[in-house]
């Protein structure tokens, strides 16, 4: 695919553009980098030092400026603002493990909900700034194991510290909404996604990672929750609503100022037990076994977005169904371990070119 096609897209309105993306050295923020890189933008990215080895981070080429800084450093961050005058943010940095955040409550408050509020503190003071795309997760509703999906207008809330600390993001984010980007001059939106997987993702106590940890040391991955349904997406869908979302803000569309979902179809709702299984088949390696949650920890069982108002609002769906996002994530773990190569671009573009069979209308 050639460049000028991938700078084309969302209306090209990304090339040579200032981006800023707090949080570029963790899993989705890697790839968003990635994709911006490709389409000619300026990208700034302000976070901490990746957390694993291997990283994505570490294995990718560095073709953007890469500053590493704490976001409860308002100082710092004040002044990376002010130098480089980005004119977007995508703020995705978080502590984002529910299970750590148990252990770690206070630097989750901290980093998710003080660490918001000085992204936007910054962006306030930065007259460069048109627009805001916060990051939240689904997690960040009140979740009463309902069958349907949650809407943009249910309530916050959050039983762990990282979904409780995501629902105070969301909330901070319409105090800011009106208080202070309620006219043309700066708009801010915030984007929910549900569980985002692909290749790249080193992180503890998530399930893709977990498996392919356990299939590397050629032992059984322990599944301590099976039943529990969550909506599973490949990590380049919510980015591309995320990326639609920013198209349409720094564009001047008040209408688009608020909150979104962006998950897969209901037939991507799937049960931890059944993505294993999926998974297995694409690594021979892979294997696991039924366990339990020693700690007991509180985890929801059923969790799902309706993405209705991003379908028919902002014309965004997704692309791929559970099937290749499954086939895709594994095979890019299975290159990099088997045969050190890493699928990323070849993912992206092979995404961008489904994306324009379907007629996507960021393509």
């Amino acid at each position: 695919m050639e460049n000028m096609e991938i700078e084309s897209l969302f209306g090209g309105i990304y090339k040579d553009r200032v981006c800023l993306v707090t949080g570029d050295t963790g899993f989705k923020g890697t790839w968003l980098v990635y994709w911006l890189n490709k389409m000619g933008a300026k990208v700034i990215g302000y976070a901490l030092e990746p957390v694993t080895e291997p990283s994505h981070y570490n294995l990718l080429e560095k073709n953007y400026t890469s500053i590493i800084g704490n976001l409860a450093d308002f100082e710092k961050l004040n002044k990376v603002f002010k130098k480089y005058q980005p004119e977007i943010i995508f703020h995705l940095a978080a502590q984002a493990l529910v299970r750590y955040s148990y252990d770690n409550p206070t630097e989750t408050f901290n980093t998710n909900i003080m660490g918001t509020v000085n992204v936007f503190e910054a962006s306030k003071n930065t007259k460069s700034v048109k627009a805001i795309v916060n990051v939240t997760s689904d997690k960040c509703y009140d979740n009463k194991e309902w069958i349907w999906g949650y809407r943009e207008n249910d309530a916050m809330g959050g039983y762990d510290p990282y979904s409780a600390s995501k629902g105070c993001a969301e909330i901070i984010t319409t105090s800011y909404q009106k208080s202070f980007f309620n006219g043309n001059e700066k708009l801010l939106a915030s984007g929910r996604a549900g569980n985002v997987i692909g290749g790249g993702d080193w992180s503890a106590d998530r399930l893709i990672p977990d498996i392919i940890k356990s299939a590397e040391k050629g032992t059984e991955v322990e599944i301590r929750n099976p039943l529990a349904t969550r909506p599973w997406q490949h990590v380049l869908e919510p980015l591309s609503g995320y990326l639609v979302l920013g198209w349409n803000l720094l564009l001047g569309k008040k209408e688009y100022a608020g909150g979104w979902n962006f998950g897969p179809d209901l037939n991507n709702n799937l049960k931890v037990n059944e993505v294993v299984k999926e998974a297995e088949k694409h690594w021979k390696k892979i294997k696991f076994r039924i366990g339990t949650d020693k700690n007991m920890h509180h985890e929801a069982n059923l969790l799902m977005l309706d993405c209705s108002k991003a379908n028919k609002k902002l014309k965004w769906n997704s692309v791929w169904d559970f099937d290749i996002t499954i086939e895709k994530t594994i095979l890019w773990y299975k290159d990099f371990i088997e045969n050190d190569q890493i699928n990323t671009e070849n993912d992206l573009i092979s995404f961008i070119e489904n994306a324009k069979n379907k007629n996507a209308i960021w393509t």
